[in-house]
């Protein structure tokens, strides 16, 4: 029983793992945000590589 207090405490007091959930968070976020706005974003690339095109760049 000792041995898995220690181990708990030990995951808890485990910095990396916590950087792996805030990452994952975040990418979830942006998946998120990428997907609401999916319509928007493709609309604003498609018309700056269209004027790009046009400007023969």
């Amino acid at each position: 029983m000792k041995r898995d207090s220690k181990k708990i405490i030990y995951l808890i007091k485990n910095k990396k793992g916590m950087e792996m959930v805030q990452v994952a968070i975040l990418v979830a976020i942006a998946v998120a945000v990428g997907l609401i706005f999916k319509n928007s974003i493709l609309d604003f690339v498609n018309s700056i590589f269209g004027n790009l095109n046009a400007a023969n760049f």
